[in-house]
């Protein structure tokens, strides 16, 4: 077809594709018709090819209404493309769908319709536009009546909502909302905390109670024979001490027979119930740490949160949480 500016400009309002990609279209093709679905599958191919890059950007965004909460975040390959308006505007017309339809599942999401599109083809379309991969992930949903967000500062990179079992005051739940931002729990309370979690995490407290024992018994030996322990703590560092001087070969020789012998002996004759005691106390710090009631509270040390909500209202407690950042834990 023959491409004039005002058809670049309007099929460029249709899709957010830039100037030179809808010239080409446009060139492409028979009508306006085939020139969006050029793009269309331009951006299908842009996907296809990019599918094994890492879309590590992106925007996180956050919305409750009528009983309804979710957070989705659209993902993207640059930091460039995560703050492009029309890549936000995106987002917040996908979750916009998926609030007022409460959708329960990004499966379900990607088939919804957005215009004439479904989510994912205008996902994929916008991919097209930019070049990048994208993806819809990490999406989330709260079903309750009273529910509360944050955006934490509003850069759309970390989001989190929470439940209320009643109604407060929009500055309680943006408190607690922001705890969650802040502290990543695993839970509400040690109810919540698998079994299989809780298992694995006594076995690494085990594990590591166990070293302790042993080094310390490893370093009291090597003070014992004259040696300073911070000398012989790795092959590496055994190495660069004797060619500063500070050790010499015979000392490493000396030291590494202290540390077999004193490792063996230790390990054989380790306290299990100490052992088992110190292991629980460190489970039992874990959860205090990572279950969202008995965490610290953030803008109040001397409390928990559970005593934060009870001061605001006796039976105000946590019912439902989500979180969802872009940033690696």
């Amino acid at each position: 077809m023959e491409v004039t500016m005002n058809d670049i400009k309007k099929l460029r309002e249709m899709t957010g594709a830039g100037l030179a990609d809808c010239k080409k279209a446009l060139a492409e093709s028979e009508d306006m018709d085939g020139a969006v679905a050029y793009l269309r599958k331009k951006g299908a191919a842009v996907a296809a090819k990019r599918s094994d890059r890492e879309a590590a950007e992106g925007c996180v965004l956050v919305k409750a209404e009528n009983g309804f909460g979710a957070i989705v975040a659209l993902k993207c390959e640059t930091d460039f493309v995560a703050k492009n308006a029309d890549f936000i505007a995106l987002a917040q017309q996908i979750l916009d769908l998926a609030v007022a339809g409460k959708v329960k599942s990004l499966d379900e999401l990607k088939v919804l319709h957005l215009g004439d599109v479904t989510v994912q083809e205008a996902v994929t379309e916008r991919s097209g536009v930019t070049g990048e991969k994208m993806e819809l992930d990490g999406y989330q949903v709260i079903e309750a009546e009273h529910i509360y967000t944050y955006n934490h500062m509003n850069r759309n990179g970390l989001c989190a909502m929470l439940a209320l079992s009643q109604a407060a005051d929009a500055e309680v739940g943006k408190n607690v909302a922001m705890q969650i931002a802040s502290s990543a729990p695993v839970a509400i309370d040690e109810s919540g905390v698998s079994q299989a979690v809780k298992d694995n995490e006594l076995s690494v407290a085990i594990e590591k109670s166990k070293e302790e024992q042993v080094q310390k018994a490893v370093e009291a030996a090597l003070k014992k024979a004259g040696l300073n322990p911070a000398h012989f703590d790795s092959e590496d560092h055994m190495e660069s001490n004797i060619g500063k001087g500070w050790i010499t070969a015979e000392d490493v020789v000396r030291a590494k027979e202290i540390i077999a012998t004193t490792r063996e002996e230790k390990a054989a004759s380790l306290n299990e119930q100490m052992i088992q005691n110190i292991a629980k106390g460190r489970l039992n710090k874990f959860l205090k740490e990572n279950c969202l009631l008995s965490q610290e509270y953030i803008w109040d040390k001397n409390q928990t949160v559970a005593q934060y909500l009870q001061s605001v209202a006796k039976d105000l407690t946590v019912t439902d949480f989500k979180r969802f950042t872009l940033s690696a834990e």
